[in-house]
């Protein structure tokens, strides 16, 4: 029969640790006790059922088990189930028992040792065999005896044969299918610890990423304000300087001549100066440029086309079309910024002599356009912005992307030049 579930006993406890180890105990001395039983029981009704010649032959019988069991107890060790010395065994066994049993039927105590170990003595393909034939021998016994003495006896055996097969079979079947419930619990619980030890190092690996992607966020955090410090510092010092060096030579042009405008455009610079310090300063707290503090977008960029006008002395228009809002900080210092350096480049290289700056709110966006009619360039020729020392158009689409915008440039050799910006239209909190 199927064997009961694995389980063990308290820790410190005497005897088998688990019950296959009970039911190793039983295979190995249990036919001995069960022989012996048989014997004994079938001794003291043997008077009464049994002749001389019947008690002489099942005492022959009974020393030929015994012998068996012996032969078996030094062989089992040895012997994988269903291998042929265990269905030799089997057989031997259960020829004996049957044989003892036609002579007295108390030896079916014998006999029933075959429902216990047919499964590990038998292939699979003979344990109903092994079943249905360990039960003639026990409806023999319990009808009164092999052969059957009358009609009766043969209805009683027949009667019989269909409990004891049917209760043989249906308890097997029961065993089958708690070994398979064992065997899927083994499995599951198998997969289980294999699928605990991925965890474990998938967490492993997770820990080391987590420390890995730390490190690079630092660095690109530290990368990352280093190029926004770079192109504040373009965009206010660098914008800044260059003013306060065209109102210089200037001065210089016109200090013998004409002192008045001379102070005026000495003044200039000293203001150029001034702001640039503050600007500076800003950058470097990370701070929104001071046209911001207090002005919205739209104002702030009007002044700074007014003053880049007034500094250049170039017609330069602003207009704004769709409804005003006010945007987030950060998208208003981003446009701003990014007119300054469309200015600042208008006002260096392009020798306008007009300038139109044009902010529209849209539904979801922002775009600043910024043209002019001079010179114009080829925007595929263009010099890095590591060559010329400035950022230029490259840190323009630098800040663009950061806030997830974009710049286009439009332009070409005598044509002007068009700058368009266009960032998500995020509303101040």
């Amino acid at each position: 029969m199927t064997l009961p579930p694995r389980s063990s006993y308290p820790s410190g406890a005497t005897g088998p640790r688990t019950i296959e180890d009970r039911w190793e105990q039983f295979h190995r001395y249990g036919p001995y006790a069960v022989l012996t039983l048989s014997v004994l029981v079938g001794g003291v009704a043997a008077d009464l059922i049994m002749t001389r010649t019947e008690m002489y032959a099942a005492g022959v019988l009974a020393v030929a088990a015994y012998g068996l069991q012996i032969w078996w107890g030094r062989a089992r060790p040895r012997t994988a189930p269903g291998a042929p010395a265990g269905v030799a065994y089997y057989t031997a066994r259960t020829v004996l028992a049957f044989a003892l049993s036609w002579l007295n039927p108390f030896f079916a105590i014998y006999a029933a040792l075959s429902y216990f170990d047919v499964e590990p003595l038998l292939p699979k393909r003979f344990v109903r065999a092994g079943l249905l034939t360990t039960a003639v021998t026990l409806a023999g016994s319990q009808s009164g005896g092999l052969p059957p003495a009358s009609l009766m006896n043969w209805v009683a055996f027949c009667v019989l044969y269909v409990v004891n097969a049917t209760l043989a079979l249906f308890f097997w079947h029961v065993g089958m299918r708690e070994d398979e419930k064992a065997r899927i619990q083994t499995e599951t619980i198998a997969e289980l610890e294999r699928t605990n030890l991925r965890l474990e190092r998938a967490m492993a690996e997770n820990a080391a990423l987590h420390a890995q992607l730390l490190v690079q966020a630092r660095e690109a955090g530290v990368d990352d304000e280093r190029r926004r410090l770079a192109a504040e510092i373009h965009d206010t010092l660098a914008q800044g300087l260059t003013g306060i060096i065209a109102q210089l030579q200037v001065v210089t042009s016109l200090t013998d001549r004409d002192p008045e405008t001379a102070r005026v455009h000495l003044d200039r610079a000293a203001a150029l100066a001034r702001h640039s310090l503050g600007e500076a300063r800003r950058s470097v707290h990370n701070l929104a440029p001071v046209a911001l503090e207090h002005d919205e977008l739209a104002g702030a960029l009007k002044k700074t086309v007014t003053a880049w006008a007034e500094q250049h002395r170039v017609r330069a228009d602003f207009t704004v079309t769709g409804t005003v809002e006010p945007v987030h900080d950060e998208i208003a210092a981003t446009l701003l910024r990014i007119a300054g350096e469309a200015l600042a480049n208008a006002g260096r290289h392009a020798g306008a002599s007009r300038v139109g700056v044009t902010l529209s709110f849209m539904d979801d966006e922002l775009t600043l356009d910024v043209r002019d009619d001079g010179r114009g360039f080829d925007p595929a020729a263009a010099a890095p912005a590591g060559r010329t020392g400035g950022f230029g158009l490259g840190g323009m689409r630098a800040r663009a992307e950061r806030i997830a915008g974009a710049v286009e440039v439009e332009s070409e050799p005598g044509g002007g030049t068009a700058v368009s910006a266009r960032v998500p239209l995020v509303r101040h909190p």
